[in-house]
């Protein structure tokens, strides 16, 4: 009973000096560290009251010894302080999981490790290890970047699917990558084996609401199609219906999580250690990657961007596969099946037709594509020739919705004012337009910028002629990022989507001009909007936005006129209105008065312990020493309290 009451005792003070170090230091810390600092103060207690104890006198009945038994907590106390403040500066608070976290995430860490170093060695292996640890990549020769590039792009088709994924994504951004890059990165095939029918109906069962035979009449099991991520089967409903069955890959979402880890570390080492990295803003690319992906493996998101497609675009000569949404889960997807002929088999197909035929069906799906970005505001992003059908009917249907663009009336506006300008031929209005679509920088030379914009039309689009060639959209995006312009994501997802459409168009007629075509379409669409039954609809509702402050307008002005004429008129300005400028400054004064407070209090000790005479409190201790000490515990305690905070915001 005795061994437990002093068990009891001794926790509950190390738990007291652990509370009153975190209250002083008015932050909060883990429970093990701060456990470890009542610990230390409480060891530490005893041998500081023993050492103090040999000047106090035993028979003393005044409060001396209290106050030197005081003096030896408070100095016990401040060790804690002391051990919390060099464990935050060295160890900072969150860098590092807790006992729980590491025990629980220990397995997942070694397989995480495992396939990290697997990662490296394979880029070892290909010759990419020193750009790993901060050399530059030699991009001044072509040869050297072919031959960089052609590593980089086995490296990533070795690493799996992520990483193919990854290639594909930066194959898009050609105002990142030289050409060199951009064109090797074209060539990662997203493919692999078909999973066996056994994983995929375990899949199907998990997510369907009954077994694959009571809901679908019939079902093929020989996949349709096979890539890293699922694979498509053909199917019939009970309703008679004919469908298509996207099932992810069983297993999948792991190993794509597990590399999305490593591709986040590898950037942010990436970024720490080169200036290349940091210059390409390759931890924000990861980033949005990772986004990007995680959505891909969300089926529930591809069904949700085909509804909106389609309900963005009714009555078009395109048409959206319908999902069965009460069949669709997170990992598979139903949708209505597409009868026709796949756009490549089109293009590539001679005497299929008129002469006419190529360039109205190049014609319909650029003005569908156009009409969902400028107008509608959501757009399919990947509209190469494996994802567009040519219907028995003559429409063009479109498939795989796991990539869709949305813009905003902003942006959308912006696009459509630099396309006008461009059929203007007017550099200042590209420039001004462009400048409208990307954000500003606080430095720019815009007269540079206009005339590499004006050099840029007269290349691309002089006289109305064929588009020079399939890398206007690439020069284009070269111009912006030049002038340390940075695209948003999705703006550049605009750009992918016509610099990809642009391919597929010269397939279909190679004479076709995607920028006349374009620009013909802005003009369309503003001429529309200056049709005088919509201006004066427009002019009506800014109008009737506008008639309550007009009819406020006069009183106020007469008032201010008023007040100006009698010498009442004043501004009133409130300095910190926003309540996070009063927070900051009321946290930088507090830090200044602590400050000069520890400051004062070391001064007022130092000074106490160095004048001579007073009181004796003991035979070896006057009353200004001890007044002296407890003063330094004081200044102490403030000094850590402003250092730790210091510590804690540099992380």
């Amino acid at each position: 009973m005795v061994t437990v009451t002093i068990a009891v005792t001794v926790i509950v003070m190390i738990l007291g000096f652990a509370a009153a170090a975190r209250r002083l230091l008015n932050l909060r810390f883990g429970l093990l560290r701060a456990f470890l600092a009542g610990a230390l103060a409480f060891l530490l207690a005893g041998p500081i009251a023993q050492s103090l104890a040999g000047s106090v006198s035993r028979d003393d009945p005044s409060l001396t010894p209290l106050w030197f038994l005081i003096l030896a907590g408070a100095c016990a106390l401040l060790a804690a302080m002391v051990f919390l403040a060099i464990a935050e500066a060295l160890v900072p608070t969150g860098s590092l999981p807790g006992p729980i976290e590491l025990v629980r995430s220990l397995r997942g860490r070694v397989v995480r490790s495992r396939r990290y170093f697997s990662i490296v060695r394979i880029l070892a292996r290909h010759g990419l290890g020193p750009y790993l640890r901060g050399r530059r990549p030699d991009l001044e020769a072509a040869s050297g970047r072919a031959r960089l590039a052609r590593s980089l792009r086995l490296a990533l088709d070795e690493a799996g699917v992520t990483f193919v994924k990854l290639g594909q994504i930066l194959s898009t951004r050609p105002d990142l990558l030289p050409a060199e890059f951009v064109d090797e990165l074209a060539l990662l095939q997203d493919k692999a084996a078909p999973a066996p029918w056994e994983e995929v109906e375990r899949v199907l069962a998990a997510e369907l609401p009954g077994p694959v035979e009571e809901v679908f009449e019939e079902f093929d099991r020989r996949p349709l199609a096979s890539a890293s991520i699922a694979q498509v089967y053909a199917a019939r409903l009970r309703s008679g219906e004919r469908v298509v069955i996207k099932v992810q890959r069983p297993g999948i979402t792991e190993v794509v999580e597990r590399d999305l880890d490593i591709v986040a570390r590898l950037a942010q080492t990436l970024d720490d250690r080169t200036r290349w990295a940091r210059a390409l803003g390759v931890r924000d690319l990861a980033h949005g990657f990772a986004e990007a992906l995680r959505e891909e493996l969300d089926f529930r998101v591809e069904a949700a961007n085909m509804a909106a497609v389609a309900a963005a675009s009714p009555g078009t000569a395109v048409h959206v596969p319908v999902p069965h949404t009460p069949l669709c889960g997170r990992r598979v997807l139903v949708m209505e099946r597409l009868e026709g002929t796949p756009l490549a088999a089109v293009a590539a197909a001679e005497g299929a037709g008129s002469a006419a035929e190529p360039a109205a069906l190049a014609r319909t799906l650029l003005d569908a594509l156009l009409r969902q970005i400028m107008l509608d505001g959501v757009f399919h992003a990947d509209p190469h020739p494996g994802n567009i059908m040519v219907l028995a009917d003559g429409r063009l249907g479109l498939l795989d919705f796991g990539s869709v663009g949305r813009l905003d009336a902003s942006l959308r506006a912006s696009i459509q004012m630099l396309l006008l300008a461009m059929d203007r031929g007017d550099p200042l209005g590209v420039s001004d337009a462009l400048l409208e679509v990307v954000p500003r920088p606080d430095e720019i030379d815009e007269q540079r910028l206009e005339r590499e914009l004006g050099r840029f039309m007269a290349r691309h689009l002089n006289g109305g002629g064929p588009v020079a060639g399939p890398r206007l959209f690439t020069d284009l995006l070269r111009i912006v990022s030049g002038h340390g312009l940075s695209v948003p994501p999705e703006v550049a997802a605009v750009f992918r989507t016509l610099a990809t459409v642009e391919g597929t168009l010269t397939r279909l007629d190679p004479r076709f001009d995607l920028m006349a075509e374009a620009r013909a379409f802005a003009a369309r669409h503003v001429a529309e909007r200056r049709d005088p039954v919509t201006v004066r609809q427009a002019v009506t509702d800014e109008v009737t936005s506008l008639l309550p402050m007009l009819r406020r307008l006069p009183r106020r002005v007469e008032r201010i006129v008023g007040a100006a004429e009698h010498g009442r008129l004043s501004v009133n300005v409130r300095l910190f209105a926003d309540e996070r400028d009063r927070a900051h400054v009321t946290g930088m004064l507090h830090q200044v008065l602590l400050t000069v407070l520890a400051a004062t209090t070391g001064v007022m000790a130092v000074l106490l312990l160095g004048t001579p005479g007073g009181p004796k409190v003991t035979a070896q201790v006057s009353l200004y020493q001890l007044l002296a000490y407890n003063l330094l515990v004081v200044a102490s305690v403030l000094a850590l309290r402003v250092l730790v905070l210091i510590f804690r915001r540099d992380n």
